[in-house]
């Protein structure tokens, strides 16, 4: 089985360079088949070894591999080591490849119109709530109005079930989040949260938007999902400057 990319649909410009990874394709066996590239979940190293090799044929450099902890730390991928907790990270030097590793939460990639700089966000809900966004995007230094986001592959709103407490957070910072949630009559919430991370990429000056077209968890040939099936293994979302 052939390794499958995901490549965005947005109108980066020339120079801009990024994908997103499937679960197709590797060398891991279930539950963390195939092409797992998370070395923390229990996988054998040596399966994960070679899947990050195979991942590296598309790429210019290793990745920046992060220890992500749900915050919203933001570090320069070309001044960071390998393994430093951190949740989001940013370049603007050419051929440095930032990347978050996902099985349900959001990878919110970020250009600006001149490709003079690309960040990477891994947005749960906590790291969402926390503003993991807004770092990432104050790390860039640019007006909102000149950068473009892609939402990648991340849980959908019609799978992500959350209690009232999540709900009540984000209504606390923004009470027209209301239309991010919907009601399951069990005291439960469906939460949209590429909605949300739409909301605040809009409230940035960020408007051209694009992507969340895909369910990890409705889709277990295509996507790993934590949600679903608890131990399996992750995706990387990437971006780079060519």
């Amino acid at each position: 089985m052939s390794v499958n990319f995901i490549l965005p649909d947005w109108p980066a410009p020339p120079g801009v360079r990024a994908l997103a990874t499937s679960r197709r394709g590797g060398t891991s066996r279930a539950p963390w088949h195939s092409f797992n590239l998370g070395a923390h979940v229990g996988d054998d190293r040596h399966a994960v070894t070679a899947n990050r090799a195979l991942l590296r044929l598309e790429l210019p450099a290793e990745p920046l591999w992060l220890a992500q902890v749900h915050g919203t730390r933001c570090v320069d991928a070309a001044m960071t080591a390998p393994g430093t907790q951190a949740d989001a990270s940013f370049t603007r030097q050419r051929g440095v490849v930032c990347a978050v590793l996902t099985a349900d939460c959001l990878p919110v990639l970020l250009c600006d119109d001149r490709a003079s700089a690309v960040a990477i966000a891994h947005a749960g809900w906590r790291g969402l709530a926390a503003g993991v966004i807004e770092a990432t995007v104050a790390a860039l230094r640019e007006p909102g109005e000149r950068l473009m986001a892609w939402l990648g592959p991340a849980i959908g709103p019609q799978a992500f079930e959350v209690g009232g407490e999540v709900r009540e957070i984000f209504l606390a910072q923004d009470p027209q989040a209301a239309s991010a949630f919907a009601a399951t009559g069990n005291g439960k919430w469906l939460c949209d949260i590429s909605g949300l991370a739409r909301r605040r990429l809009n409230a940035l000056g960020i408007h051209r938007v694009t992507g969340a077209d895909s369910c990890t968890v409705g889709d277990p040939e295509r996507f790993f999902s934590y949600r679903r099936d608890g131990t399996t293994g992750r995706m990387a979302s990437l971006i780079w400057l060519d």
